[in-house]
């Protein structure tokens, strides 16, 4: 139940942040469903971008420690704007991210609309 909610969550912050950040697309896939594809496209993008989240991400940050203490922390952004980066390459997602500071302000939004839904949803 955790996992659904977490995508469902994460869904709906790409969605905004491709809202708010000129720069960030999703559904420019076609599965053959019409609108339910575009829809199945952000879902298919929340697990994969939740799946990279967990398993490179981790790796990322210990390489990053030391630049990342002496950012304050502020460094954990330009690890997860290269997350979306990375997430982008995929083609068939339909998920796209044309620089990377449409990155960074992506990955800011999606953190703080994750974390009110986050809180939201307990």
């Amino acid at each position: 139940m955790g996992f659904l909610v977490r995508t469902l969550a994460t869904a709906v912050a790409i969605f905004i942040a491709s809202l708010i950040v000129p720069g960030i697309q999703w559904g420019q896939v076609d599965y053959g469903m019409g609108d339910a594809g575009r829809y199945l496209s952000l879902v298919l993008t929340a697990i994969v971008l939740g799946i990279v989240n967990a398993f490179v991400r981790p790796i990322l940050l210990m390489i990053s420690f030391p630049l990342t203490c002496a950012t304050l922390g502020l460094f954990v952004f330009v690890i997860n704007a290269l997350m979306l980066l990375l997430v982008s390459l995929i083609p068939q997602l339909g998920f796209s991210v044309d620089n990377f500071i449409a990155a960074l302000l992506g990955a800011i939004v999606i953190a703080i609309v994750s974390a009110v839904l986050s809180r939201v949803v307990r």
